[in-house]
């Protein structure tokens, strides 16, 4: 689990750095509009991102068919092979999604900070943004707490829904003992489990959702558009970070449980059913929510908050000239 963590932290650094040497360039050639075209450039790269993500889940549910279909163990065997390097490709594909979100969350930034000027006769941000004001930096800190309050709640979520899937397949195993046997009489209630997992993934997005729509509009209506531009630079800078640690520490933790599926019980891994691969299993666990649900989800987080706020820049200026309902 440390290491896993400890990986995913350390595959940030190289991903930052090359997006830091981007945005400088491309502003530095032909400033916000440098940017965006920057942007533009890394979408159209859309279609091999795309690609390249979906070859894991293609081999996993490949890997899933040859279980049920219950063939030859060496089917099996290599479709493990290709879904740990279906997980590799799965974090450079979302690896792909987090950097173009980074560069065109920041164009739209330039682009909220360019209507404001253009609302305001040039009053407000006529020299950029300025983030040593104490209202722009207490919301620059807030807005980096963003990301980490939408996992925390996203994560949240897979672990409830994932509770109610083990109690509903406990309570189909009380009520129909026959399902363990070698060769079950009865079929389990597959309906009921797809169910909870639809139900959860539509009921238990709202507050996120919520979390993401409503921060910057409250912000931009009580606090002005100096805490907006705050907000979105710290939520920005926060989302990048979490979100390529998460991606890569949970693909590092799926194809740890996979190597450690094809040891042969005389290793020192010993295998699988071996204690080793119970641990293993326990960092797949984790590592599904952070690498399937939270992490891609942070795209998201970045694209909207600046949209929503770009979309409302001329509501914000409207308050008292985008000071705000509490004139700070």
């Amino acid at each position: 689990m440390i290491y896993g963590i400890a990986l995913g932290y350390k595959s940030a650094i190289i991903p930052v750095l090359v997006l830091a040497i981007v945005v400088y360039g491309s502003f530095a050639i032909a400033d916000m509009y440098g940017v965006s075209l920057a942007a533009i450039g890394f979408l159209s790269n859309l279609a091999t991102g795309l690609s390249i993500d979906v070859y894991g889940p293609v081999c996993d549910n490949a890997g899933g068919i040859a279980e049920m279909a219950e063939l030859e163990p060496y089917v099996r065997e290599k479709t493990d092979a290709l879904d740990a390097a279906g997980n590799t490709t799965a974090a450079i594909g979302k690896g792909f999604a987090i950097g173009s979100a980074a560069l065109v969350s920041l164009a739209l930034f330039g682009a909220f900070v360019t209507r404001i000027r253009h609302s305001s006769g040039d009053e407000l941000f006529q020299d950029g943004v300025n983030m040593l004001e104490p209202l722009t930096f207490a919301f620059l800190i807030i807005g980096g707490m963003i990301p980490f309050a939408f996992a925390a709640m996203t994560m949240k979520s897979v672990g409830v829904a994932a509770m109610e899937m083990v109690m509903e397949v406990q309570r189909q195993f009380d009520e129909k003992p026959h399902l363990l046997d070698a060769n079950p009489t009865e079929r389990p209630d597959y309906d009921a489990c797809i169910a909870i997992s639809t139900n959860a993934s539509l009921k238990e997005m709202i507050p996120p959702g919520m979390l993401v729509i409503f921060t910057p509009l409250l912000t931009g209506i009580f606090f002005g558009v100096y805490a907006v531009s705050g907000l979105l630079v710290g939520s920005l800078i926060a989302s990048v970070q979490l979100a390529v640690s998460m991606s890569n520490s949970g693909g590092a933790w799926d194809n740890a449980k996979k190597y450690i599926e094809r040891a042969s019980p005389d290793s020192d891994l010993k295998g699988k059913g071996s204690d080793v691969h119970k641990a293993a299993v326990v960092g797949d666990t984790v590592g599904d929510p952070f690498k399937d649900t939270s992490g891609p989800a942070l795209n998201i987080v970045m694209k909207l908050m600046a949209v929503l706020s770009l979309v409302f820049a001329d509501t914000f200026y409207a308050v008292k000239g985008g000071a705000g309902v509490f004139q700070l």
